[in-house]
């Protein structure tokens, strides 16, 4: 008889308990639910974001990469009273070649990201299967960029040398009789830095498909 108030009293204590649990399953249930459509309503948002910015990487990439190879032109300058003929081109200079090998590099990235980003999203699977994917393509998209934007720099000292020229000296404008020269890795440097600015752009999607899943 005295183990019966006992159980009792031990089932008056343990149902307040059972209930808290009971009340917390409850309340977790609607909160997961309403997680899962927020992914599922993101996620496509996301995908084309991504496939957005790795089409005009692309793109700005091949026209960068485009213009500085088919940068060349001779002309004659005058230097000290004496007329000298030269002859520009992109692959007389490391930091063009630099430029050239870059974009070269990410047109193959992006190209290849596009590919595989273009199948799953017509098949309707998700871009970026996967924490590990997403670590692998970030650090990809930011080395990518650094050395994109570096290469831009570069190639910018250059073609600023070429179109002040060299003060106190007598090296003059070689921009002036090599105007077409300049004028294209001028135009080239700029999409170079579109490019590395659309690889910064995935790369924060990227931290934000990590930060969100």
């Amino acid at each position: 008889m005295p183990e019966g108030p006992k159980s009792l009293q031990e089932a008056a204590i343990q149902m307040p308990e059972m209930k808290v649990a009971a009340d917390s399953a409850t309340m977790s249930g609607p909160l997961v639910a309403f997680s899962g459509v927020r992914d599922r309503k993101l996620r496509p948002k996301a995908d084309v974001a991504h496939v957005t910015l790795r089409l005009l990487c692309l793109v700005s990439t091949v026209v960068s990469l485009s213009l500085m190879v088919s940068a060349e032109q001779s002309a004659t300058i005058s230097v000290v009273g004496f007329d000298i003929p030269v002859y520009s081109k992109w692959s007389y200079s490391d930091s063009f070649e630099f430029l050239v090998g870059m974009s070269s590099a990410v047109a193959a990235h992006s190209l290849l990201q596009l590919v595989l980003s273009m199948a799953k999203l017509l098949k309707k699977a998700p871009v970026i299967p996967s924490r590990r994917h997403a670590w692998i393509i970030f650090a990809g998209d930011q080395a990518f960029a650094y050395a994109m934007m570096s290469a831009g720099s570069a190639s910018a000292g250059v073609t600023n040398l070429n179109r002040t020229g060299i003060r106190h000296s007598a090296l003059p404008d070689f921009c002036k009789p090599l105007h077409r020269f300049c004028d294209r890795a001028t135009v080239s440097i700029a999409f170079s830095f579109l490019s590395s600015f659309m690889l910064a752009c995935s790369a924060i999607l990227d931290v934000l498909w990590l930060s969100m899943y």
